[in-house]
């Protein structure tokens, strides 16, 4: 079972729109049994898949020893897509009961996932900032997914995730499987210096599948479905059908290389 961790260092990168789509996109065009974990307490990923975050319970009960994990587990419109829904109790969960007292209470997720055997690919997605959800995230995780967009702050955020990931993988087995940019467009004046940011930040990881900018995905959240099923000739359902495809790709090389 493949673990990766899509992050970012501010929101707007359209982290949550990439872990759905890809997600549905391993299912559906790879017939991969994937869970999505919605690891951020604003639970958009939750409310993406149709899922009122009120009323399900997140992991936060699994990780103060309430709750086994596969106790919230959830079906979605997507036969072989689960997902384990978000909640507001995550915000804080790390300073409650018994993760207080635990100084390693950040090596729980990475725990709790060995029990999950019939998955091939979880994909986690996280808060858009460099906190105690993120490291558990990463931790939990043999790759990591960086979102990101052609933006000013996007890219500058990036050297100082590369950071945060670069100590973790000194404490922990950890690649950086790619970085996939987001409302892409094609003509962009400041492509080039964009990407030579990128470049410099995580060498040869950029995807050279793009995600272009699209109201279908927009459309799709409303439905709660991913857009592979709302608008599967879209050009964004193009894209992440090709991202998916050059991350198996990747996957299957990171795990020769351990061999």
């Amino acid at each position: 079972m493949e673990v990766i961790t899509v992050s970012s260092f501010k929101g707007g990168t359209a982290k949550t729109s990439t872990t759905l789509n890809l997600g549905a996109a391993l299912v559906k065009l790879h017939k991969k049994k994937v869970l999505l974990i919605d690891f951020d307490a604003q639970a958009n990923l939750t409310t993406g898949l149709g899922y009122d975050p009120d009323t399900n319970d997140s992991l936060a009960p699994v990780l103060q020893g309430k709750k086994k994990i596969e106790d919230v587990i959830l079906t979605t419109s997507l036969p072989g897509l689960s997902l384990i829904p978000a909640d507001t109790w995550l915000e804080r969960i790390e300073v409650t009961e018994a993760l207080a007292s635990d100084r390693y209470s950040h090596e729980r997720l990475r725990e709790l996932l060995k029990s999950l055997t019939n998955y091939d690919v979880v994909l986690i997605d996280t808060p858009p900032s460099l906190c105690w959800l993120t490291e558990s995230a990463l931790i939990a995780s043999q790759y990591a997914l960086v979102a990101a967009t052609p933006e000013f702050y996007s890219v500058k955020g990036l050297e100082r995730l590369s950071q945060f990931m670069n100590n973790i993988s000194e404490r922990h087995s950890l690649q950086v499987l790619g970085v996939i940019l987001s409302f892409w467009n094609p003509r962009g004046q400041s492509n080039d210096t964009f990407l030579e940011v990128i470049e410099s930040t995580f060498p040869g990881k950029i995807l050279s599948s793009k995600v272009r900018r699209d109201l279908e995905v927009a459309k799709a959240s409303v439905h709660g479905k991913p857009i592979l099923q709302t608008a599967p000739k879209s050009r964004a359902a193009e894209d992440y059908a090709s991202a998916a495809k050059e991350l198996l790709s990747r996957l299957r090389k990171g795990s020769k290389s351990h061999v």
